[in-house]
C-alpha cells in the first residue's frame, strides 16, 4: 500500500510577521481564534493522512507543548533543528531517518491557508507518474514557476521584478504561475537533496527540471491564503 507521509514547514523565523512572532513561533500565530499549525493539521488528518512530521526552530518547546497538549486524529513527531535552520531541501533531508517508510510525502507549508482538495491532488500526482507535483495558481507575485502549458511539466523560474530567470527547459509555448507552497513529492526526492546543512527545495526543483518530472497541479477556484506576512495577515483579519 502507498503511504503518504505529511511534512509540515514550520521552522521559519517568522521575521515577515514580526511583530506577532516576538514571543511565538510563526506555527503559533492565531488565525480566527486557531493557531496556522491547528488550522494545517486539522487539514492533513481531514484527508485522512495520520503521520506527520513537523519542523521546529524558532520558539520551539512551544510548538512540542502545544502538540503535547493538543489532540490530532495522527502520530505527529517532531523533527528537532533548534541548533541549526536549515531551510525547506534541508529540513526535508534532516528528517529522512521520519520518512523511511513512505513512497509519498505531502509538504505543507504552515503559513499557507487553503481549502485545497489534498485527495484530488495526492491523487492526480499519482496518476500523472510525476516526481514532483506543485500546487499553483494565477495570480501576482514577483517570482514565477515557468511551466509549458500543454503538459504542465516545470521548465524553469524567473523573477519579474529583477529580470532575473533560470530556464533549464524551453517550454513551447510558456506559463507563468505562482507557487502556493503546497507540494507531494516521491519520496525518492529526498535522496536527490544534496547533503548539505542548508538549502532551499525551489532551487533544487529548478536544478532538476531535466533530471525528474516535476509537474504543475493549478487550483485556480480554491480559496487561498498567504498569511505569511504581517501586511498580508492584516488584512485578512479585517
Amino acid at each position: 500500500m502507498d503511504k503518504t507521509i505529511a511534512f509540515v514547514f514550520a521552522a521559519g523565523l517568522g521575521t515577515r510577521l514580526y511583530p506577532l512572532t516576538a514571543n511565538r513561533p510563526k506555527a503559533l500565530v492565531c488565525y480566527q481564534d486557531k493557531p496556522l499549525l491547528q488550522h494545517v493539521l486539522e487539514k492533513i488528518t481531514a484527508a485522512g493522512i495520520d503521520d506527520i512530521i513537523v519542523n521546529v526552530h524558532h520558539f520551539p518547546d512551544q510548538i512540542a507543548d502545544f502538540l503535547r497538549t493538543h489532540h490530532f486524529d495522527a502520530r505527529i513527531r517532531i523533527s528537532d533543528e533548534r541548533a541549526y535552520l536549515r531551510d525547506t531541501a534541508g529540513g526535508l533531508k534532516f528528517a529522512a531517518p521520519f520518512l523511511e517508510d513512505a513512497q509519498t510525502l505531502l509538504l505543507y507549508n504552515v503559513d499557507i491557508l487553503s481549502n485545497i482538495d489534498i485527495d484530488r491532488m495526492l491523487l492526480n500526482h499519482k496518476k500523472s507518474g510525476a516526481d514532483v507535483t506543485l500546487a499553483v495558481r494565477n495570480r501576482k507575485t514577483s517570482r514565477y514557476l515557468v511551466f509549458d502549458e500543454q503538459t504542465m511539466r516545470m521548465c524553469g523560474w524567473k523573477n519579474v521584478s529583477s529580470g532575473e530567470a533560470v530556464m533549464p527547459r524551453v517550454p513551447e509555448n510558456a506559463l507563468d504561475l505562482a507557487f502556493s507552497g503546497i507540494h507531494v513529492v516521491n519520496r525518492n526526492l529526498v535522496d536527490a537533496i544534496p547533503s548539505v546543512e542548508k538549502c532551499s527545495l525551489v532551487p533544487l526543483y529548478v536544478q532538476l527540471v531535466n533530471t525528474i518530472n516535476i509537474q504543475g497541479y493549478l487550483h485556480q477556484n480554491d480559496e487561498w491564503m498567504d498569511v505569511g506576512k504581517f501586511e498580508q495577515f492584516k488584512n485578512v483579519l479585517k
